[in-house]
């Protein structure tokens, strides 16, 4: 099983507030499964938000 996050966790991650990762949750802009009340967040779900929001495009493995 691959790593899971919560809602608190993603919020610290990028220094933003809880509220706000509920509102990209809500905008599907971040995948999450709900369990419970509470939603977890993926390794690989984290991975695809970042690489959707990146300013430069780069090939797997490729540094800038």
């Amino acid at each position: 099983m691959s790593q899971m996050y919560t809602c608190a966790q993603i919020a610290e991650r990028y220094g933003v507030k809880l509220f706000t990762v509920w509102t990209w949750i809500r905008k599907k802009k971040l995948n999450a499964i709900k369990i419970g009340k509470e939603y977890r967040i993926r390794q690989i779900d984290v991975e695809a938000f970042e690489q959707a929001r990146m300013t430069t495009k780069c090939d797997e493995g490729q540094l800038l």
